[in-house]
């Protein structure tokens, strides 16, 4: 090989030589002057310059090969050497990365691990770190901790083979032994169980977390759950097993998990569904319009009607209905006593079925639907009937006032009286007196005919007010006022005279209120002399059977004179065996009904057709019927 290279180094010596000779030769043939083989000269020159420049590259490119091919063998050689040395190493050293009981054991030797762990042992304890950022600590020596190797270390040692020692470069074996430390667990339970995190008179229990009571104006909140300070006994013991075994000095109890934590926490879907289930009734509100007066329904009370229903709630009919009847008992005003300043400027207490009243059932289900719907309203209640008025008297100042002492009566229209007259009202005497109180006009008829047991008594303005008792007409009188109505009176209507009722039936209307009253010290003994007839000529008088009319007509007193009555209805009172007078009292002789018109027929029983005796329609209280069409009917009349 040597020989070779002296070879090729004598080929390049010689190869330089010839050149250079040729280069001179050129030079002086240049000098003599030889102008015409300029070109051929240079051609020449320049041959010979790339002779030389090939020359030289050629032998650049084959050194380079040779210092690289020296310098891979270098590096192949010591990689080898480096290999074998290390291999060598770890026939009695373990490989690099190699943990035993999570001790890093590389590089050292079986002795060298003994000692490590014999000297960790020896001064060995277990610090628990705590909840609350303080420690717990217990010595090995506490709970017999000691080494104990059982060759398990030198038995890794021999099924190491060295020559793999690369393999281990990035990450190594990991062995678990059992039996290289040895300490009593019965002792080490004992001494955890002593330490004063294990008290449960010191130990704070974990709490759930949990939906709190209604807050008035927020509703309802999700309460955090609370961790405590409480541990798992067992799990406890388990890991510090785990920690004194790889003779680790810290055991952190919370990252371990060692704490009894809480079973529903504030992210629980069914605590935040209950939350929003009960917050969907509370966080509304509902006003109720009374007038000039409201009264506001929100969770405050809404709050007190939640039933528990799974994750969800429900409303509490029951309590929602007796809200309702407290509304009703707060704020309707039928059949409640309330204070009437009257014409003659005293004041009376009146009640009857006239005013406000809620319809209680139809107002519960409307409620219950307006909370189902989880919005907040403004609203009235369902009415059973209404009043004229909420702010204020609930008769408003359009109503009639009929004063029964005094038999006479004033209509107020907006506040002004519009007419008053005298009237008679229902017979005292006989059980027929008009009741007091406060009512409502049930509608107006005209062309009415008042049917009662024994008689049919036509009327030409008929207007009532409570039940089967109303205004009239009382074309059979021919005075008003005064004390008739103590004997000669009504079965309970007020009598008018024509043209007042006339004119009262041109002002009223269903609905208007009418206030009944008795007010002592304003008695009248005087009549007034009115007529209960149309101001036209009318027909004569019917006269009745001769069966009916008394013997001896009696004379009546010149301050009460006789008085001709049909009989009317008494809605409560019913007494068929006074619908004739009885002969004891003079002061009511039986006369004949006067017809609306002269062919109307007269007001007994035989002589009305055999249908409309029977036949009573509904609405119109006992026996009442219409001759003609009828305009501003109230409600339940039919007309024929």
């Amino acid at each position: 090989m040597k020989e070779e290279k002296e070879t090729g180094l004598g080929k390049r010596r010689s190869r330089s030589r010839e050149a250079f000779e040729r280069r001179r030769r050129e030079k002086k043939e240049r000098e003599k002057g030889k102008n015409t083989e300029t070109e051929e000269t240079v051609g020449k020159g320049s041959g010979a310059e790339e002779t030389r420049v090939e020359g030289s590259h050629h032998g650049s490119r084959s050194g380079n090969k040779w210092i690289i091919l020296i310098s891979l063998s270098a590096a192949v050689f010591f990689l080898a050497s480096l290999y074998i040395w290390k291999a060598v190493g770890y026939r009695d050293t373990y490989f690099p990365h190699t943990m035993v009981n999570q001790i890093d054991v590389s590089g050292k030797t079986v002795e060298e691990v003994k000692d490590l762990i014999s000297q960790e042992v020896k001064g060995y304890s277990l610090t628990l770190k705590l909840r609350d950022g303080k420690e717990e600590r217990i010595s090995g020596e506490q709970f017999g901790l000691h080494t104990g190797f059982d060759g398990s270390l030198e038995e890794i040692m021999r099924q190491q083979n060295p020559f793999k020692w690369p393999r281990y470069l990035l990450k190594g074996p990991s062995y678990d032994i059992q039996t290289m430390i040895s300490y009593d667990e019965e002792k080490l339970k004992k001494e955890l169980e002593a330490l004063s995190c294990f008290d449960p008179e010191k130990a704070v229990w974990p709490r759930d977390a949990y939906l709190s009571e209604y807050i008035s104006g927020e509703g309802y909140s999700i309460i955090p759950e609370e961790e405590g300070t409480a541990l798992d006994l067992q799990r406890t013991e388990a890991m510090a097993k785990e920690a004194v075994e790889s003779l680790n000095s810290q055991l952190d109890l919370e990252e371990m998990d060692c704490y009894i934590n809480p079973s529903v926490l504030q992210e629980d879907p069914g605590l935040i569904e209950a939350r929003d289930a009960r917050n969907r009734y509370v966080n509304q509100t509902v006003t109720y319009m009374f007038g000039d007066r409201q009264e506001i329904l929100d969770g405050d009370t809404i709050s007190q009607w939640l039933v528990e229903n799974g994750n969800g709630c429900s409303l509490e009919q029951e309590k929602v209905r007796a809200y309702v009847k407290e509304l009703a008992s707060k704020y309707d005003t039928a059949y409640r006593k309330r204070t009437f300043e009257t014409s003659y400027g005293a004041s009376v207490e009146v009640s009857g079925f006239y005013g406000w009243r809620i319809d209680q059932a139809k107002e519960t289900a409307g409620l219950l639907q307006v909370l189902e719907e989880g919005q907040s309203v403004a609203r009235e209640p369902v009415y059973l009937q209404k009043g004229a008025s909420r702010d204020g008297a609930d008769y408003g100042n359009t109503y009639a006032e009929v004063n029964l002492t005094a038999q006479h009566m004033f209509l107020y229209k907006e506040g002004k009286k519009v007419m008053e007259s005298d009237f008679v009202s229902g017979n005292v005497s006989r059980g027929h007196a008009t009741p007091a109180g406060i009512c409502s006009l049930t509608y107006k008829q005209r062309n009415a005919v008042l049917r009662g047991e024994g008689y049919a008594s036509p009327v030409k303005f008929w207007m009532p007010f409570n039940g089967g008792i109303g205004f009239h007409d009382a074309s059979w009188r021919s005075s008003f006022g005064g004390s008739i109505y103590k004997t000669g009176g009504s079965h309970g209507c007020i009598n008018m005279p024509y043209s007042a009722a006339k004119e009262l039936f041109e002002h009223v209307y269903a609905g208007m209120p009418v206030i009944c009253y008795h007010l002592p010290g304003t008695e009248s003994s005087a009549a007034s002399q009115s007529s209960g007839k149309p101001s036209q000529p009318q027909p004569p008088a019917v006269q009745p059977p001769q069966s009916q009319t008394p013997t001896q007509q009696p004379q009546l007193p010149p301050s009460q004179p006789a008085q001709s009555q049909p009989m009317e209805v008494q809605p409560t009172q019913t007494d068929p065996a006074q619908s004739q007078p009885p002969a004891q009292q003079p002061t009511e002789p039986s006369v004949s009904i006067q017809p609306v018109d002269p062919q109307a027929p007269t007001s007994t029983e035989s002589n009305l057709p055999p249908e409309t005796s029977q036949q009573r329609p509904e609405g119109y209280g006992p026996g009442f019927e219409s001759h003609e069409e009828t305009r501003e009917v109230g409600p339940g009349v039919s007309g024929k």
